[in-house]
């Protein structure tokens, strides 16, 4: 299959690991993976904001990048760039867009996928030879689990990694208190909401906390260093992607 990576913002400018770890997993698994060099943000940001009409030129952009009818999917490492893809840009195109965008938007929806959904609803795979010996909790981020509804897909992709010891986050489908701008306009909020989530991630004796969006990573990630917890945070992808003949090496913890 021909596959149209995503990177995000984030992934672009703070997490390209997480990009890099997508396309190392997609082509083990004998896809082609290519990468659309003028893509942009998706417009998820301004939309979240309330400005509906600014991401209009984005969403046109994605929707050009990604439109090519050689690609077959699209994925990204993101769960909240793909609901975007797949809720937002129609409502942006319906309301400040033309014909031309409305049917171009329409066709990219169509084939975009996360990047855990994509392995197990598209590929049918939840064992894809990863090995990662080491004590893992999982965060649902909200966009993945609230808009995309991928459910246990991520957990079933972890479950099959060889060597991992998988354990359960209490009230795991709490908000970590990210929310893009919503943690800084409501800062007091978003800490609370932190705290709450970091006391869980340690109280599970956790090396890693892993999701599939790097914004709650960043946010829960900033936490815990600040705190010395000694937990890491790592994208679902790097997990995914580490094998026994190429193993990820962990960062040394700040404690």
């Amino acid at each position: 299959m021909r596959i149209g990576l995503f990177a995000t913002c984030l992934g672009d400018t703070l997490f390209p690991e997480a990009v890099k770890s997508t396309a190392v997993l997609l082509a083990r698994l004998g896809h082609d993976v290519v990468f659309p060099p003028e893509q942009t943000c998706c417009g998820q940001m301004h939309v979240n904001t309330g400005y509906q009409r600014e991401p209009v030129p984005l969403v046109r952009n994605f929707a050009e990048q990604f439109g090519d009818p050689s690609i077959e999917a699209v994925v990204m490492p993101s769960g909240s760039c793909a609901g975007s893809v797949r809720h937002q840009h129609e409502i942006v195109a319906e309301r400040y867009g033309d014909a031309g965008l409305r049917t171009g938007v329409a066709a990219v929806k169509a084939k975009t996928y996360e990047l855990s959904e994509f392995l197990v609803d598209v590929l049918g795979v939840t064992d894809v030879g990863a090995y990662f010996p080491h004590r893992v909790t999982y965060h649902p981020t909200c966009h993945s689990l609230r808009m995309l509804r991928v459910g246990e897909k991520p957990l079933r992709l972890l479950r099959a990694v060889e060597d991992i010891r998988l354990v359960e986050l209490p009230e795991a489908e709490a908000c970590c208190g990210f929310g893009g701008t919503f943690a800084v306009k409501n800062a007091a909020t978003s800490s609370a909401m932190l705290r709450d989530k970091m006391d869980h991630i340690t109280g599970t004796g956790a090396e890693v906390c892993t999701a599939g969006d790097s914004s709650c990573l960043m946010h829960i990630g900033g936490g815990l260093s600040r705190i010395r917890s000694g937990t890491r945070t790592l994208h679902l992808a790097q997990i995914l992607s580490s094998t026994r003949t190429s193993p990820h090496v962990l960062a040394e913890a700040t404690r």
